[in-house]
């Protein structure tokens, strides 16, 4: 075993950034779930990145196995190809926004780390790493966030650290400019969580070509927000919230979440908030490689109300939808659905 260094010595942090590759496609529930499950197996502090990555604390098993964190990374890539057929990006670093910006564009297998491993890279070559990278690489940066800051010349990560906080802060709000400053300077001081996944549904849509088309984002998200509204109602679940997960060419993605007032099942009702979320990125010329809805906060159907509406309109489609389950039932999931997701491809 490791050992935990001279009293009264803090050791670093070390945080994995773990992004998970399907065999082909998306991965499926199972397998993220099965997956999450053995990475609890070197370490508890394992906190769910739907859909398809996860962060990892892995201080305590560094000492428990006697292995560095590549060494960690390596067997977690080896049990993933074994037992689920994935193969994985691992980033090594002292906190999560390092970690996933070394893991970021690596190809399925690679184990990266900064130079002088995690907890221990100086400033100078934190600032080296990050100097060149685009803005939009930062985690949480998304396009609107990008333009903004791009239309000030602060197109570069290494610019974005060398900006004055009040300028970020005018730019983009005092929270949210103070968090890119940091983030931009290596500085993340959030924990990774560990959490047991709350029970949740999710799928994922992976365009042929890198999509430009936002009428086409908006079918594919039809599509999505359809089937998922008809595996809640199968499964007799309702949820409290949903998650747009948005993947770009280049790699990085963005994520938006919303809550409902009331928990639904109602396919109408995911589907506007899905058109929500996407507009509310305020994409424009983003090269979208895949979008992914993720239902989140499930919880029986039974035991939830619904307030009554006195709509015609929303009574009708509430009584359609019911007929278009009981067809699909019968015939199949692909008997019926919405025409305009029909050409999505």
């Amino acid at each position: 075993m490791g050992t935990t260094g001279p009293p009264g010595r803090t050791e670093p942090t070390t945080v994995l950034y773990v992004h998970f590759h399907a065999p082909e496609g998306a991965l499926g529930e199972g397998t993220y779930d099965g997956l999450l499950a053995l990475l609890a197996e070197v370490t508890p502090v394992v906190q769910a990145l739907p859909p398809d990555a996860a962060l990892m604390e892995v201080r305590g098993a560094v000492r428990y196995f006697g292995h560095d964190p590549a060494e960690l990374a390596v067997l977690l890539r080896v049990r993933a190809l074994a037992r689920y057929g994935a193969d994985c990006t691992v980033g090594i670093a002292a906190n999560p926004t390092l970690a996933r910006m070394v893991a970021r564009d690596g190809p399925p297998g690679a184990v990266r780390t900064l130079p002088g491993g995690p907890g221990r890279e100086g400033p100078d070559a934190v600032a080296a790493f990050m100097a060149r990278k685009p803005v939009a690489a930062l985690p949480g940066v998304g396009p609107a966030t990008a333009r903004a800051l791009c239309a000030y010349g602060l197109d570069s990560v290494g610019r974005v650290a060398e900006a004055p906080l009040p300028t970020l802060e005018r730019i983009l709000g005092v929270a949210a400019g103070r968090r890119v400053h940091e983030r931009a300077r290596g500085i993340d001081p959030t924990p990774v969580t560990p959490d047991a996944r709350a029970r949740s549904m999710g799928a994922e849509h992976r365009f042929a070509t890198d999509e430009l088309d936002p009428g086409h984002r908006r079918r594919a998200l039809l599509a999505l927000a359809d089937g998922l509204g008809a595996r809640l109602r199968g499964s007799g679940q309702v949820a409290q919230g949903l998650k747009l997960t948005v993947r770009y060419a280049d790699g990085s993605s963005s994520t938006r979440a919303k809550s409902f007032a009331e928990p639904t099942a109602h396919s109408p009702d995911l589907i506007a908030a899905a058109y929500a979320l996407h507009g509310a990125l305020g994409l424009q010329r983003a090269r979208v490689r895949a979008v992914a809805l993720r239902a989140e906060r499930l919880r029986d159907g039974r035991a939830a109300a619904h307030q009554l509406s006195f709509d015609p309109a929303d009574e009708k489609a509430r009584r359609v939808e019911a007929v278009v389950d009981r067809a699909r039932e019968r015939f199949g999931p692909g008997a019926v659905g919405p025409a305009a997701a029909l050409d999505v491809a």
